[in-house]
């Protein structure tokens, strides 16, 4: 990489890069499958599903797919029981508060970039109170095309005040990875995130990658 580069913002996926949401997701999903008198599924496996969104977890849940008559019921009960129950365990990972204090000394924006409906994302945001505050949070409704397109880091580049080569973005999946290569932005993988056990993450061609969010910090400051 060019270390020589300047970076004036970082920006996060939601799910399992900034916030360990999952433990919420792990209560609703099972709630959902009490209700349907269904047994319970263990915590690691709701958990590497967290990132692939409602539908996903339905899916996995239920051992469906879209086409079953009541997938769509399903997934409208799972947001239902997720508005109600979005931030009740859900907190920064371990490091991430140092670490938003620690660009805000240096001047640093943050924000996020995220496919989680603004609905949910601004409902967590807004009960987590997290300080800083974030300078862009770019949600599906703001673009036309969600990630793995970089149109979302374009936006939060402009929303900002600055190029999509002068951010660095940390996602969990490889449609963020693909985002940020596809923005021209500078990638690192948060390996510490909801990943399948199955998932070979270093073919996603990040140009860094994390166990912990406390190692995110050495890497930001080669560009500082």
């Amino acid at each position: 990489m060019d270390n020589t580069k300047k970076i004036r913002a970082v920006m996060f996926d939601l799910d399992g890069t900034l916030l360990d949401t999952a433990p919420d997701f792990v209560a609703i999903v099972n709630m959902l499958l009490q209700e349907n008198n269904r047994p319970p599924l263990h915590e690691e496996k709701i958990r590497a599903c967290v990132s692939n969104g409602a539908r996903a977890l339905v899916a996995m849940a239920f051992d469906i797919d879209e086409t079953y008559p009541t997938f769509q019921a399903l997934r409208l009960r799972l947001l239902e029981l997720y508005i109600d129950h979005l931030a009740v365990f859900t907190k920064p990972f371990p490091g991430i508060e140092n670490l938003l204090r620690t660009l805000a000394n240096h001047k640093i924006a943050w924000g996020i970039a995220t496919n989680k409906p603004a609905i949910y994302t601004s409902a967590i945001l807004n009960k987590l109170n997290l300080h800083p505050i974030p300078a862009s949070v770019i949600c599906p409704e703001h673009v036309k095309e969600s990630k793995p397109s970089p149109e979302s880091l374009f936006l939060a580049a402009e929303q900002i005040g600055c190029t999509p080569q002068e951010i660095i973005y940390i996602g969990d999946h490889q449609r963020d990875i693909e985002c940020g290569k596809r923005a021209g932005s500078i990638t690192i993988t948060a390996a510490y995130g909801y990943i399948d056990e199955n998932t070979v993450i270093d073919d996603w061609q990040a140009d860094y990658r994390v166990e912990h969010a406390d190692e995110i910090w050495p890497i930001i400051a080669k560009y500082v």
